[in-house]
């Protein structure tokens, strides 16, 4: 009986792992789903958004066609959301001309971009076409909460 229960209780700890990036500053790394084509180009855009004073854990994943770029506002900047994504597309779009840029504060979204995170290192049957495919149900869903 406690071998089943130390089974089922290991099993659970890659959930929490994603549920707690609700609660706490998980600082995902960026993510490039084909592969590692620019992974230093998705770094520096990490830490161009990063340096907004509102926003405290920002997530970075790059497709073959578009960037997704998920973040978490402090608690007392909320209220002003809409300018702070305004702002931060803005510069994205100043500093990237030549990228295509998907911006959401939404915790859904993030919460799914640290479970893709997740599961490109975890599984090695997860290849870059799934990557992909599950990259683009995001950025679907972005569009769609909009």
């Amino acid at each position: 009986m406690s071998v089943i229960l130390l089974v089922s209780c290991n099993q659970d700890q890659k959930a929490k792992d994603s549920q707690l990036a609700l609660v706490k500053t998980t600082n995902p790394p960026p993510v490039v789903t084909d592969g590692h084509k620019g992974n230093d180009q998705v770094e520096k855009i990490k830490q161009d958004v990063s340096s907004f004073p509102e926003l405290y854990d920002v997530a970075v994943v790059k497709g073959k066609k578009a960037i997704l770029v998920a973040y978490k506002v402090k608690h007392l900047h909320r209220f002003k959301m809409k300018k702070i994504e305004k702002n931060v597309t803005k510069m994205l779009e100043k500093k990237y001309p030549k990228e295509k840029f998907t911006v959401s504060s939404d915790y859904k979204i993030f919460l799914e971009v640290v479970r893709l995170d997740e599961k490109m290192r975890s599984s090695s049957k997860f290849n870059h076409r799934d990557a992909e495919k599950r990259f683009n149900e995001i950025v679907k869903m972005t569009e769609d909460i909009k």
